[in-house]
């Protein structure tokens, strides 16, 4: 079948019509006003000839005349993946000749560089894809363009935008006119432009129909001929859009706040990690007297801020906390938003609560005791550590048993409150230093106190695979040529030589990237990204740049300035002197712990992978998942409905791997998002640029010079010794790849965040929060990184 008539297309066509037809059939079915036209199916594509009889009796029954001949790929017009402008379109093609040329052109451009490089990021293989063809009757178009139905630059759902133009919608959609623009938010406009109001009126209408219809916004391309009727020519699926969160009953705009970035996770969490970490995070709230709800957007974690927004008593104390718990760019969204008068403050109805008062007691125990003895508090916190390490679990041998561990796992471990107080009282101490040392101290001067912190778990990993790397420089030629995958595969099979890798696995195994979510594999089920991190320490050939050496000079610097500090304070402001000097060496003896609270609950997250692995194994076993690792793709309760019921659900998990691919690639996620899907920093101004630099927020100390490597994955990361890391965001996971950089720079976090914290502790120069980082910087630009001013200029283009 080389010919079918739009009007004739069923539903689920697309792999014989393409995504472009597919759409074209779709609104015919819905009753839109569509130009008539014909599809030259995949068949042909694949023969790689045409049955010219066929093509030009379809063309005949059109009338001839001039047509619209336009490419249909089946990887086109998908909900992830628009395509658009990759494949060729060639309008006002008359005639027999020139339309079987015009087919045949199509077809070609299947194969340029542009649709070749987009299908690769796009993740779509080469060889899955064919190309249909679109012939449609040409419209004389008075005026055309594209309508969206929300605004892809805001992501607000609430308003469209209009791009139009007089004549072909081409022009439009190429970019070779200037556009009229309207954003059509319900509100009255001015008559302007090529578009009478009455137009733009049907326009939206059009619009709000065909979203409501086919279930997502949509871009639409539209045409009014000469007699003033509105054609669609075409309807796809915005892929532009970050989710919108969930429809809520509660009334009015909400804001909601992205909490994954400040841990250095932006990537999305799989259905199974989301579902143990909103329990985890709700009991953890209620248990300190917070009713925030969790919710999923995109597969991440956004909690519904806007009660706090509105309440008298909050409101004005969200901007400090914004800053020290969600980071700078979190701040300047509520700092913004407590000027919008749909987020004014509210009387309270919310009751006294008794169970956070009681946990203000215990808080303030726990801190105070802390501070009078934080050696002893260290040695609670370490012993802890070590006891839950060498805690011996027993496994349940049935499916139901094993689930049952897996549901109690989720409340929160009170016998950590060993660990939580001490960790606390360090970040307290570290942030009361500012405002103490106000007029007495610089950033720069307190972060540099901050450096070469002892007593933080993450550091002492990154410094034992150093140490791993120092012993197996005899197989350096083997671990630097060889990948990081094929280096994980030999040791797992045990085809590895001794590289002291498994004590470290002992200590540190129960670690990744993401590791906050209990899908992702363990270094010790998959150690590639240690091999990859490995390779990299081995390209350090300078002992002054080996990362230990470093680490010493980082420290020195600080206890340095301490002993700086401590007199200068007193000199100046006597009491709150020697306040100061108090908190300064009280940091210096624990903030370094803030990594332990983390590092200790993520041995619960180990056993509760290890069990639902064990539960996936078994339902793969009864054929009720394709592979036991699937199982990340379901939620709690859903797996309790395989297990008790044995309920079919391997079309939910493949839908799921699907959503989960398609988010993985994602670049960039709104730190805080209100309700009709707004992203908040759009609605910021814009900071003022030169082109060259750009600017974040100084996290550590220092001035650098370098070539960028801009770094993506953790997993195969080559970093070269000295290059400036430019990275999207950083969690523990990342942290070992400071060990070689000569500084950071990345797009997300927050000042004491996982990223910034090692990096002063390392001594290395840190920028973060750079809107667009691993974008607007390439790998081998040379770029100056000024951890002070907060800036990154880029000196020179790569040649």
């Amino acid at each position: 079948m080389d010919v079918l008539e739009l009007r004739e297309i069923d539903s689920g066509r697309r792999d014989l019509v393409g995504g472009k037809a597919a759409g074209l059939a779709a609104l015919i079915r819905l009753g839109e006003r569509v130009p008539d036209g014909f599809c030259v199916t995949t068949e042909a594509h694949s023969r790689g000839e045409l049955s010219r009889a066929e093509v030009l009796a379809a063309y005949e029954r059109l009338g001839g005349g001039p047509v619209a001949v336009r490419s249909s790929a089946t990887a086109e017009d998908l909900p992830d993946a628009s395509f658009a402008g990759q494949q060729d379109t060639f309008l006002a093609v008359e005639g027999a000749d020139e339309l079987l040329t015009a087919i045949r052109a199509c077809w070609d451009s299947l194969y340029t560089e542009r649709a070749s490089v987009y299908r690769e990021a796009a993740g779509i293989a080469h060889d899955t894809v064919r190309m249909a063809v679109v012939v449609q009757r040409m419209i004389d178009a008075e005026v055309a363009g594209v309508l969206f139905t929300a605004n892809p630059l805001t992501g607000s759902r609430s308003e469209s935008v209009v791009d139009a133009a007089p004549g072909q919608r081409m022009a439009v959609v190429d970019g070779t006119v200037a556009a009229d623009h309207y954003v059509l938010d319900g509100t009255d406009l001015e008559e302007r432009g090529c578009l009478m109001l009455s137009r733009l009126k049907e326009l939206r209408e059009v619009g709000e129909r065909l979203q409501t219809q086919l279930g997502a916004p949509q871009d639409l391309e539209w045409a009014y001929d000469r007699d003033g009727t509105l054609w669609l020519l075409q309807s796809r699926p915005i892929t532009t859009l970050f989710p919108a969160p969930p429809a809520r009953e509660r009334p009015g705009p909400r804001l909601y706040v992205e909490f994954g970035h400040v841990q250095g996770m932006i990537q999305p969490v799989t259905p199974m990690g989301m579902s143990t970490l909103k329990a985890m995070l709700a009991g953890m709230l209620a248990s300190v007297g917070m009713a925030v709800d969790i919710v999923d957007i995109g597969g991440r974690l956004y909690g519904d801020l806007t009660d706090a927004m509105r309440n008298p008593s909050t409101r004005q104390r969200l901007v400090k906390l914004m800053a020290v718990d969600f980071g700078p760019r979190a701040q300047a969204v509520v700092e913004h938003l407590l000027n919008d008068p749909r987020f004014a403050p509210q009387r309270s109805t919310r009751r006294r609560n008794t169970a956070a008062l009681a946990m203000g007691a215990k808080a303030v125990a726990g801190i105070l005791g802390t501070l009078a003895r934080p050696a002893a508090a260290r040695a609670r916190v370490f012993g802890t550590i070590e006891r839950l390490r060498q805690q011996p679990v027993v496994d349940p041998s049935t499916t139901a048993e094993l689930l049952a561990l897996v549901e109690e796992d989720n409340k929160p471990d009170a016998g950590l409150d060993a660990v939580t107080w001490p960790v606390v009282t360090g970040l307290l101490a570290a942030a009361a230093l500012p405002p103490l040392l106000k007029d007495i101290a610089s950033d720069d001067e307190i972060r540099t106190v901050l450096g070469g912190m002892p007593h933080n778990v993450t550091i002492e990993m990154d410094l034992a695979l150093w140490q791993v790397a120092r012993r197996a420089t005899p197989h350096r030629e083997l671990l630097l040529r060889t990948s990081p995958d094929e280096l994980a595969t030999a040791y797992l099979a045990g085809e590895l030589p001794d590289l002291g890798l498994t004590a470290f696995l002992d200590t540190y195994g129960h670690r990744c990237a993401a590791e906050v979510d209990i899908g992702v594999p363990r270094w010790s089920q998959d150690p590639a990204p240690v091999f990859a991190i490995l390779a990299n320490y081995l390209r350090v050939t300078d002992p002054e740049q080996a990362p230990d050496r470093r680490f010493e000079r980082a420290a020195a610097r600080a206890e340095a300035m301490l002993a700086e500090l401590v007199p200068r304070a007193r000199r100046k402001r006597p009491v709150r002197g020697w306040i100061a000097g108090f908190f300064l060496r009280r940091a210096r003896e624990l903030a370094g712990l803030r990594e332990a609270g983390k590092f200790a609950g993520l041995y619960s997250l180990r056993d509760r992978r290890r069990r639902l692995l064990l539960i996936g194994a078994e339902l793969q076993s009864k054929g009720l998942l394709e592979r036991a690792d699937d199982i990340r793709f379901l939620t709690l309760a859903e797996l309790r409905t395989v297990v008790d019921h044995g309920a079919d659900l391997r079309e939910t998990v493949t839908g799921r791997q699907s959503e989960y691919v398609r988010e993985l690639r994602r670049r960039t996620v709104p730190v805080a998002l209100l309700s009709d899907g707004t992203d908040v920093e759009t609605l910021l101004p814009a900071p003022m640029s030169d082109g060259r630099t750009l600017t974040g927020i100084g996290a550590a100390a220092g001035r650098v010079s370098g070539r960028a490597r801009v770094v993506r994955d953790p997993a195969d990361a080559y970093l070269e010794p000295g290059e400036i890391l430019i990275a999207p965001t950083s969690d523990p996971g990342w942290t070992p790849l400071f060990l070689t950089a000569g500084g950071l720079v990345t797009e997300t976090g927050a000042v004491m965040a996982h990223g910034p914290t090692v990096a002063r502790e390392y001594g290395i120069p840190a920028v973060i929060c750079v809107p667009g980082a691993t974008e607007r910087i390439r790998t081998g630009q040379v770029i100056t990184l000024d951890g002070a001013s907060g800036t990154v200029t880029i000196e020179e283009p790569v040649t």
